[in-house]
């Protein structure tokens, strides 16, 4: 019986790697158009409004984020002012470098070390350690980041955040170029 359990436990806890948002790869998307390529995806104004689910599913925030990206050669900066619907705002910079074999760096004030990322296709995924403001506990997520470029030019991001293991949390927001 005590066998019967643990295997059911380490089923359950195994099945998000092989099912499911967490099971996909970039290989998945390789062959697929349009590409993504975070100099021109990501650059000049941008307008990003999304949603936050809590750990139940239930959404707990909504936010409009004004971006803008600038590009120099493989190097950029996306600069990010969020507006919550609770009236808080918060500030980020992204440092991001383009790697010529399809990888992505992104490093930011609150991400602990750097997170990794690849290009594939018309996605990115990043994976990296966010720190929460001390306000939020102050606790480190592991972030699974997926952005899927659409043909009209729009990025739909979902990203899930993890501690030991459980989702805490989840965003999905789209991110539309602001005409010049």
């Amino acid at each position: 019986m005590l066998i019967a359990i643990t295997l059911a436990v380490l089923a359950t806890l195994a099945a998000p790697f092989f099912i499911g948002f967490r099971s996909q790869r970039p290989a998945h998307f390789a062959a697929l158009e349009p590409r993504f390529d975070p100099r021109r995806d990501l650059n000049g104004q941008i307008l990003c409004e999304g949603v936050i689910y809590g750990p139940t599913g239930r959404v707990t925030s909504r936010f409009v984020a004004e971006m803008e990206g600038k590009w120099e050669g493989n190097r950029g900066v996306l600069s990010e002012r969020f507006r919550y619907d609770n009236g808080d705002q918060q500030d980020r910079a992204w440092r991001l470098t383009v790697g010529n074999d399809g990888t992505m760096r992104a490093e930011a004030d609150d991400v602990v070390g750097a997170g990794a990322g690849t290009i594939s296709g018309p996605t990115v995924q990043m994976l990296y350690k966010l720190r929460l403001p001390k306000s939020a506990g102050g606790h480190v997520l592991s972030v699974t980041d997926w952005m899927y470029l659409a043909e009209n030019g729009t990025i739909i991001n979902r990203s899930q955040f993890h501690k030991f293991g459980i989702k805490v949390a989840e965003i999905v927001a789209t991110m539309r170029r602001v005409p010049a």
